[in-house]
């Protein structure tokens, strides 16, 4: 149970890392804007679904996974 919450201090570490980096530079890049997100504006009512960038973001983790099962 010891390594056990070695693995998940050390995930921890990582993803503060990874979240201060994102913070500082901005983002991922054009994830978020890309052309095929649904973004409307009426008004003052403001209204934001980012339908490919969730698409690749699903694409990319299912490639990873399956290269981790193999």
């Amino acid at each position: 149970m010891h390594d056990f919450g070695k693995l998940i201090f050390a995930i921890g570490i990582i993803l503060t890392v990874a979240g201060a980096i994102l913070w500082k530079t901005g983002g991922l890049g054009g994830l978020g804007r890309l052309p095929g997100d649904l973004f409307v504006q009426k008004g003052n009512t403001t209204f934001f679904f980012p339908v490919v960038t969730c698409i690749v973001i699903s694409i990319v983790l299912t490639l990873l996974s399956w290269l981790f099962r193999r």
